[in-house]
């Protein structure tokens, strides 16, 4: 697997771990990033920070385009995905945003159910259309 795949796994992980928990993520992330078992990546801190300042406008958006579904009824790891997803898609400009939406794709695959890789799609899919400019 590739530094910033892992880097995206352990961001989500921390994601998750703080939406299940009810913790504030950048407390989770302090703690993880401490312990260092498994290390944290740089990536993994930058995805966890930038949800984190973030998470309003995120969760607004995954909320008008999780068609079906609000943000609260989301399976709790496809919420962790699509929040480090939406954050990666509109304000990390040094990753191809197709390059987002397969890693994120790829996430659910190995962490969610069934459904969730074309639902993850479908929903970054919008949020790309609706709020990326085309040049």
């Amino acid at each position: 697997m590739a530094a910033r795949s892992k880097a995206r796994k352990r961001a989500v992980d921390v994601l998750y771990e703080a939406d299940v928990r009810g913790s504030d993520p950048l407390e989770l992330l302090r703690e993880r990033v401490a312990l260092a078992s498994p290390p944290v990546p740089d990536h993994a801190v930058r995805l966890v920070e930038g949800v984190a300042e973030h998470a309003a406008r995120i969760d607004e958006l995954i909320d008008r385009h999780a068609r079906g579904w609000s943000i609260d009824r989301l399976p709790d790891v496809d919420r962790a995905i699509l929040r480090m997803a939406v954050f990666e898609l509109l304000w990390v400009d040094d990753v191809p945003d197709p390059v987002v939406i397969d890693e994120a794709v790829e996430l659910a695959r190995s962490l969610s159910t069934d459904d969730s890789p074309p639902y993850v799609n479908g929903v970054l899919g919008a949020i790309l259309d609706a709020e990326v400019p085309t040049s």
